[in-house]
């Protein structure tokens, strides 16, 4: 039987990621007004803009309303002693389990986003690549760094 992993990642998830999503459409915004002028100055047919700006707010809806409150529904993690339970996707669902054995280095990670709302980003590595748990609060990142590290440890020293 299918156990789902238990943890959640911290629910500010959402807040960030929809930052990132308005400052995408800052972006968005910045080519629209581009085709716009480049279709005015060159008599490019109206529909090329309309077009444009039509994908532009598709694309902004999604990253900033529909994207982050689906994957943050979708994400959820377990570290038990023998292994890392990673779930999450949106479309396409992915079950990850790395054993502890296999991990060889393990970090967090904070850019501006996630500083301004106190949140990291555990990565973890093995041999085959790397993995991470996004948008966990700080004291929730670094608890979970220290518990791979230490089981890691363990595990690597009964070899």
């Amino acid at each position: 039987m299918y156990n789902e992993p238990k943890q959640r990642i911290d629910a500010s998830a959402l807040k960030a990621w929809m930052l990132s999503g308005w400052i995408s459409t800052v972006f968005y915004a910045a080519i629209v007004a581009g085709v716009i002028y480049l279709g005015l100055r060159f008599d490019w047919p109206v529909w090329v803009a309309v077009v444009v700006t039509l994908l532009a707010v598709a694309q902004s809806v999604l990253e900033i309303l529909i994207w982050p409150r689906l994957k943050y529904r979708q994400w959820r993690y377990e570290i038990l002693d023998e292994e890392i339970q990673l779930q999450y996707g949106i479309l396409f669902r992915h079950r990850t389990l790395i054993p502890m054995v296999r991990v060889q280095h393990v970090d967090t990670k904070q850019g501006p986003i996630l500083r301004k709302f106190g949140l990291a980003t555990v990565t973890f590595s093995t041999a085959a690549g790397s993995h991470e748990i996004p948008a966990l609060s700080e004291g929730s990142a670094e608890q979970v760094r220290r518990q791979i590290a230490n089981l890691a440890r363990l595990s690597d020293e009964e070899i």
